[in-house]
């Protein structure tokens, strides 16, 4: 544990605060991002991130900064896998690119409340109750075991939009950017109000995952909250620079499945008093998402380009009405 000053929070709020002003006023307007754009974008989120690594590091502690950057790398990985999610949804409610940059703006925006809300509940209880961080290892082994086993090629129904579909007053169209319209008298909701509520409710359940897989590497609140909340800004131009390629890392599931383990026994060693340096911890989640992707990439170079049978999945016909079932996970 750290003692990080006031000011150390401040600054940070500031920084972000400020950042998603400039990704708010410069995406305004109807078009939609190209990939060129997209992946300047990108590339600016993730050097602010690792900015940050630098300015911990100068201001306030090396050690800390180790751990953020640790806890950085451990959430960007984590939160690729929530892009598939978010192509599925997106094609199964027939939402074109240029209103997609809506539902993950405030998709973003959610992500950032309730990651504070976890993130502090979750440090507060292992500090009172050692007995917690046996739980959420668990969970982490549990979820590494889930993801090494899953089908990439075989996704599930996001069971809460299919659940929202049936219950909720929605028209199957999308009227612009809006979230409600007035239908036959009444107010109804569109698909972009459907999509944000399963990107939140997505992004809920990964956090489940990602938010101890933080801990593992820091307890600090100001270490694993800033190190989510600068992992999530880049999400919206990651999600449009790897929508057409996220179904063809097949073997990406294996290098998190890895990073998750990792951090479950991480983190029951911890309560051992077994600390693993934060540079050993890098370098794992540098080497298992790095050689995933790097195998994925030959595998299909390999092949000779042809789409998974993920993509496959995603590229197949649309359903007709909001409340069908769609091939999202769960």
């Amino acid at each position: 544990m750290y003692s990080t000053p006031s000011w150390a929070w401040i600054v940070f709020g500031v920084v972000l605060f400020t950042a998603l002003f400039v990704d708010l006023f410069s995406h305004r307007g109807e078009r939609a991002d190209n990939h060129r754009r997209a992946v300047i974008w990108a590339s600016i989120w993730i050097s602010l991130g690792l900015s940050f690594c630098v300015f911990i590091a100068i201001a306030i502690s090396p050690a800390m900064a180790g751990d953020y950057l640790a806890a950085y790398l451990i959430e960007e990985s984590l939160s690729v896998d929530n892009l598939f999610v978010f192509l599925l949804i997106f094609q199964s409610l027939k939402i074109r690119p240029e209103y997609q940059r809506t539902v993950l703006t405030w998709g973003i925006f959610g992500a950032l409340v309730f990651r504070m809300i976890f993130i502090f509940l979750g440090t507060e209880a292992i500090e009172r109750w050692s007995w917690v961080a046996y739980v959420f290892g668990a969970i982490l082994i549990w979820a590494a075991y889930k993801i090494f086993r899953e089908d990439p090629g075989q996704k599930e129904e996001n069971k809460m939009v299919t659940w929202l579909s049936k219950r909720l007053p929605l028209t199957p169209e999308v009227h612009g950017h809006h979230f409600f319209v007035m239908k036959e008298g009444r107010r109804v909701g569109t698909p972009l109000l459907l999509a944000v509520l399963g990107l939140e409710t997505t992004d809920i359940m990964f956090a489940i995952d990602s938010v101890p897989a933080a801990f593992s590497v820091s307890t600090d609140k100001f270490v694993v909250y800033s190190s989510n909340a600068f992992a999530i800004l880049g999400l919206r131009s990651l999600y449009i620079v790897l929508a057409k390629s996220i179904s063809e890392l097949e073997y990406l599931h294996y290098g998190l499945a890895a990073v998750l383990a990792f951090a479950g026994i991480k983190l029951i060693a911890a309560q051992w008093h077994f600390h693993v340096p934060a540079v050993y911890s890098i370098a794992f989640i540098i080497l298992c998402i790095g050689g995933a992707v790097l195998v994925s990439l030959r595998a299909r170079k390999k092949r000779g380009g042809p789409k998974t049978a993920a993509s496959k999945d995603v590229g197949a016909e649309r359903p007709k009405d909001v409340g069908e079932k769609q091939p999202a996970r769960g």
